[in-house]
């Protein structure tokens, strides 16, 4: 049996009781949601960004090779001509004259000059001379026209000198010394020299005239040797 007293607290226990009743539903709700909240916020949260691919490095390109260089070409200014086998040095080649009889002879044949490595060499090839000792030279016009050849003027002599033999300090450019003939009347010999050319200059033999003369050069009178009578005649053509 619940007495006046125990009467008297029962409302205020009731409302206490409702009152923790209430906090405990409250902190069960809220113990119960945290986690659903936990998982909401993590449902809203954006996912990551995916890690980039690793990118594949570019292939090498080898470099382009360099082509060689190409040698400057040579001019012909300081540069030494170049020969190739038996070909003549540029600027050279070769000439012939055509032997023709002079002063009633008989003479015939063919004078050959060719150039190489800074010199010339004269190859004779006559006959119908007499045997002996020749003066032989070559002059200053191509003109063997006249019947004793005196139309192709005196020696040639570009740089004025005294007469003289090839071999001496001093002598004309178109002092070639003698030619020996035998008893046959031929005479097939060569000679090298280094005062002549066949291309441009002062001292080309092209276009000149060679002479044979009837006696032997004492290659020291002046202005020719004293060789007598021109007995063959021939002009230096470039081949």
């Amino acid at each position: 049996m619940i007495g006046r007293g125990q009467l008297d607290t029962l409302p205020g226990m009731t409302i206490r009781a409702n009152w923790w009743s209430t906090v405990g539903l409250l902190v069960a709700v809220a113990a119960a949601g945290a986690p659903g909240c936990k998982k909401q916020k993590k449902a809203e949260e954006p996912p990551p960004a995916a890690e980039p691919a690793a990118q594949t490095p570019p292939a090498e390109t080898p470099p382009a090779e360099t082509p060689p260089a190409t040698p400057p070409a040579t001019t012909s200014g300081d540069q030494p001509a170049t020969t190739s086998g038996d070909q003549p040095a540029a600027g050279g080649g070769s000439g012939v004259a055509e032997m023709k009889p002079a002063s009633k002879s008989k003479v015939s044949g063919t004078v050959t000059f060719t150039e190489k490595d800074g010199k010339v060499e004269v190859a004779v090839d006559l006959k119908g001379l007499k045997p002996g000792e020749h003066g032989f030279h070559i002059h200053e016009k191509g003109d063997c026209s006249s019947p004793d050849a005196k139309s192709a003027g005196d020696h040639f002599n570009p740089d004025k000198k005294d007469h003289g033999a090839p071999d001496a300090p001093v002598h004309h450019a178109g002092d070639l010394g003698n030619l020996t003939v035998d008893k046959d009347g031929n005479v097939k010999t060569t000679t090298t020299v280094d005062f002549l050319t066949l291309g441009d200059g002062p001292n080309s033999a092209i276009g000149k005239a060679v002479i044979v003369h009837e006696k032997q050069d004492d290659l020291k009178s002046q202005p020719a040797g004293n060789a007598g009578a021109r007995v063959a005649c021939g002009v230096v053509e470039k081949k």
